[in-house]
């Protein structure tokens, strides 16, 4: 029925183009009005239409009566759309031209029912982004923020240090506002607005019921934007990128700050990429190991020979228990749970780019973990100190000179980036250079060493690899998988699947069943999926406390959803299963 209602609709489409287009205004053939071939008698929808030839007539015989009816049907019309146009054309055609018509009918139908489906699978898809991006929540404002609180670094209670890097310095901290904290500095007579209290490691869990902390500070380090607010804003600016709206409420200057133009892209909220509550500027502190650590980058009135100002900018996130490579370092998932961790990454270097931002410094070190109640590590992407988010240019950056800062980790810079040469009309496109940072780390998540880290045989430079030199995975990782991380790595970026395409391969991977069999791949039966999934998601978000992780992921999935997108991923993964 669905091949009969097909045809039909093709040869009524092409029959009102040649009526449209060969017809001459008279009486009988003017425009707009039908010709004598517009309306079907009875008869002739029975298949004996006018001039219709006994071998045509007989062209069923034999079959069940439907399939009778039906290429009768076919056969009369194509007579009728050959006398339409020949007759008038040439005066008269033959049996070839009733074939061409009938063929020219059935392209038009093909088209238009694709162009259908097509339409109702977008539609399908935007109603169910609509509803799942409502869902999609980000990482929630610690209670006590949300009084506005914490815009001073006095108003925090500081412990050890969590860790520093080439441009900053990282403590755990929680606000004094919580009554055992307020308790214990009036104890430890530590007075509120001298600057910031500064407890030792542990002394916080000596009080039974007392929580561990649940914030992070990062002190940047200011050896050159000077000591006004002003100055440190702008040279930081980067930093500011995944601050929330409220962040800088506090701060003098800030409004003046984000109202700016051409300055840098304020990123929307995503569970995967980490959020910064509050930043503001203060005087810089001597904090625990700073002496140890950093003394060079200290104020002189902190250490002699520093040669930091005396103001910087602290940045106040959530506490993650610790990066993607210590927790490597002391786990080592599954394949299906690595596939699962190096989806998310690809979830967050697509909200990236569709808000037109590269991250371009995404490496182990920068991706913090936290577990749920089942123990399964959820990534977030942190440090945005090199990312390009600049409102004017995008994703494509001018490359005039060598002065232009191309990013951070050179090791993991992608070929496109690390073989450009400056000139006066380069350009570098960042659009796909985060996923194929992803593709190297998935490396570490399958428990070997980053083909573009280290020395040896097995190092490999982004400016000189060629694919061939790539390490195979280990036979564990599923064969998908294992050809995504080769497709992210291609040298070519044109060739190289973008974060949406790449992370819906592994949605459909892990989750798509049996409509990735290539000769049913079809957009009806994908939204039927879809429906299904959205079902699921829904459901499985009201009968639990806590959302899983593969369900906030699948919340993602369809928060997210493109068609186009989707049909070009089923597309890849069907013809990586239908290859030798």
């Amino acid at each position: 029925m669905a091949v009969r209602q097909l045809l039909g609709r093709g040869l009524q489409l092409s029959r009102a183009l040649l009526l449209r287009f060969t017809a001459k205004p008279g009486a009988a053939y003017g425009w707009g009005r039908p010709g004598p071939a517009a309306g079907w008698g009875r008869g002739e929808r029975a298949g004996r239409a006018p001039g219709l030839g006994a071998e045509a007539r007989g062209f069923g015989l034999g079959l069940p009566e439907r399939y009778r009816f039906f290429r009768q049907s076919v056969a009369g019309l194509a007579a009728r759309l050959q006398r339409q146009f020949m007759v008038r054309a040439r005066g008269g055609a033959g049996p070839c031209g009733r074939a061409v018509f009938l063929a020219f009918g059935l392209g038009l139908g093909f088209i238009e029912e694709k162009q259908a489906e097509s339409r109702r699978a977008a539609s399908a898809c935007q109603e169910i982004q609509a509803i799942f991006t409502q869902k999609n929540k980000p990482v929630p404002v610690p209670l006590d923020m949300r009084c506005w609180q914490g815009f001073r670094l006095e108003d925090y209670l500081i412990g050890q240090s969590l860790g520093k890097g080439c441009s900053a310095a990282v403590y755990e901290a929680t606000l004094l506002t919580l009554p055992q904290y307020l308790e214990k500095t009036k104890s430890t007579r530590l007075l509120p607005g001298r600057g910031p209290d500064v407890i030792p490691h542990g002394e916080d869990e000596q009080a039974a019921g007392a929580p561990a902390f649940p914030l992070a500070i990062k002190m940047m380090w200011n050896i050159s934007a000077g000591s006004s607010s002003e100055a440190i804003l702008s040279k930081m600016s980067q930093e500011l990128v995944p601050a929330s709206r409220v962040a800088l409420a506090g701060e003098y200057g800030a409004v003046a700050y984000r109202k700016s133009k051409g300055g840098p892209k304020q990123l929307a909220p995503h569970p995967n990429i980490i959020r910064v509550f509050r930043a503001f500027t203060s005087s810089v502190p001597l904090l625990p190991g700073a002496l140890d650590d950093y003394p060079d980058v200290l104020p002189p009135r902190l250490h002699p020979k520093g040669l930091g100002h005396g103001r910087t900018l602290f940045l106040v996130m959530k506490n993650y228990p610790c990066t993607l490579r210590q927790y490597l370092h002391m786990s080592t998932p599954s394949p299906h749970l690595a596939t699962v961790m190096t989806l998310q990454l690809l979830e967050g270097v697509d909200h990236l780019v569709q808000q037109g931002i590269a991250h371009r410094d995404l490496k182990s070190d920068n991706i913090l973990v936290e577990l749920d109640a089942d123990g399964c590590p959820w990534l977030v992407i942190s440090d945005f100190g090199c990312c390009l988010a600049d409102e004017n240019i995008g994703l494509q950056l001018p490359f005039p000179s060598w002065y232009v800062d191309r990013g951070g980790n050179g090791s993991l810079m992608a070929p496109e980036v690390s073989t450009a040469y400056p000139g006066p009309r380069a350009v570098i496109d960042y659009s796909k250079a985060d996923a194929w940072a992803v593709g190297t780390i998935a490396y570490e998540i399958f428990g070997l060493t980053n083909p573009f880290y280290g020395q040896g045989s097995t190092y490999l430079e982004s400016r000189s690899y060629q694919e061939a030199q790539l390490p195979a995975l280990p036979e564990s990782v599923p064969l998908d998988m294992r050809r995504l991380v080769r497709a992210l790595l291609q040298r070519e970026a044109s060739k190289r699947p973008s974060a949406r395409v790449a992370a819906n391969v592994l949605h459909l991977n892990l989750w798509g069943g049996d409509i990735l069999a290539f000769k049913n791949l079809k957009l009806d039966k994908m939204i039927s999926w879809l429906l299904q999934q959205s079902a699921a998601a829904l459901l499985t978000d009201r009968l639990t406390e806590k959302t899983c992780m593969e369900t906030k992921l699948k919340t993602l999935f369809l928060a997210n959803l493109e068609c186009e997108a989707l049909y070009q991923a089923a597309l890849l993964l069907c013809s990586w299963r239908a290859a030798p």
